[in-house]
């Protein structure tokens, strides 16, 4: 008999949403870690280039740390579009913009106890620097160690610079709706009309796919590659679509029992820049395939579901060399992941090797315009 935890990762309501809203954010997050996203960072500094000076560096300095407001997106009203976004954080005092768009005051409730730690800690140590003006070379270890975890090369200078703008509240509030209205006006206001056709698109595809799949193969499909676990585990789900971080996904808990899961709509067909003929997806199964130590890494998974431990030993590799292979094959979307608390196990997906001759075929079938 199904136990409710079970049934709780198997069975949970569905809520769907959509907004273009997501993609203002999620986009500039791409363009500010173009290689983590396997984007071409010589393209992704050029959008950037068209942002005024001082705007772009607040961007560059502040919101990688702080990342996408998850939860503020989607507590908007419809149409949930880039200008409404930009409306309702005009509303919001300055001084308290941020406060309110990273839930800063709200109380964080998880099922994981060592999370909501590190969160309470977070949020009580930037009240303290937004209430006090300042902040100290302890707070700068705090947030080094934990934004180290996300992004390896972060130098202290950085962490210093975004803590010396959150010490400002008023001016941060001001300088941030600057910022994004220009990165609005110089590359989203264009990108906007491009990607609402293919989200609205993916959206219903998942809707048409949720009605005759189970959750946990409706997970997997929308996820390209990501298996159902307990790192997932929620009795409500809110899926939206997303464009730029296809094939991977961006979730956030929302509270304990709510999980939200934005999921890349992207066809296999389309680049992610703009005017490009050469789709991204085609590109990354080409590259992946192209080096000889991720195609020993494919043949092992082939044989057995491994850990990235289990492989450097198998292959005599250092482990970080292994995880950046096994980030490009997840990139290609040509490896499952299961996720178990720290645990992480990859295998082959067997799918995406099997369509990779066709969309090869496909597209030079479709015979595309040379780049100008």
């Amino acid at each position: 008999m199904e136990t409710l935890a079970e049934k709780q990762i198997t069975s949970p309501d569905i809520t769907w949403d959509f907004g273009t809203a997501y993609e203002l954010f999620i986009s500039l997050h791409v363009l500010l870690q173009p290689e983590y996203f396997g984007l071409r960072p010589s393209w992704a500094a050029g959008v950037r280039s068209r942002i005024p000076a001082a705007e772009r560096k607040l961007l560059e300095e502040v919101y990688p740390l702080l990342g996408i407001p998850l939860k503020w997106i989607n507590s908007l009203p419809a149409p949930k579009d880039a200008l409404s976004a930009l409306w309702a954080m005009k509303q919001i005092p300055a001084a308290e913009r941020l406060i309110e768009l990273y839930g800063i005051r709200e109380p964080y409730e998880t099922n994981d106890l060592e999370e909501d730690k590190k969160h309470i800690a977070f949020k009580e140590i930037l009240l303290r620097i937004f209430a006090e003006g300042k902040w100290n070379s302890t707070d700068v270890d705090f947030f080094h160690k934990l934004f180290s975890k996300k992004h390896e090369r972060i130098k202290r200078e950085a962490v210093e610079s975004a803590l010396d703008w959150w010490s400002r509240p008023a001016e941060l509030g001001e300088a941030y709706l600057a910022a994004f209205q220009s990165y609005y006006q110089a590359f989203f206001e264009e990108e906007e009309k491009r990607v609402e056709p293919v989200l609205r698109a993916g959206l219903e595809r998942a809707q048409a796919l949720s009605a005759s799949v189970s959750f946990e193969e409706l997970f997997t499909e929308l996820s390209q590659g990501i298996q159902l676990g307990d790192e997932f585990r929620a009795a409500k789900f809110i899926i939206a679509p997303a464009f730029w971080t296809t094939p991977l996904i961006i979730f956030e808990k929302m509270d304990k029992d709510t999980m939200l899961l934005l999921f890349g709509a992207r066809p296999v067909d389309m680049s992610v820049i703009p005017g490009e003929t050469v789709p991204d997806a085609l590109v990354r199964s080409l590259k992946a395939l192209a080096d000889p130590t991720r195609l020993k890494i494919l043949y092992y998974l082939s044989k057995e579901s491994l850990t990235p431990s289990e492989i450097a030993r198998k292959l005599q590799l250092r482990p970080p060399t292994v995880t950046h292979h096994l980030s490009e094959l997840r990139l290609a979307s040509l490896v499952e992941l299961s996720l178990n608390h720290d645990e992480k196990r990859y295998a082959v997906r067997k799918q995406a090797l099997e369509s990779i001759f066709g969309n090869l075929q496909s597209f030079l079938a479709n015979n595309p315009q040379k780049e100008q």
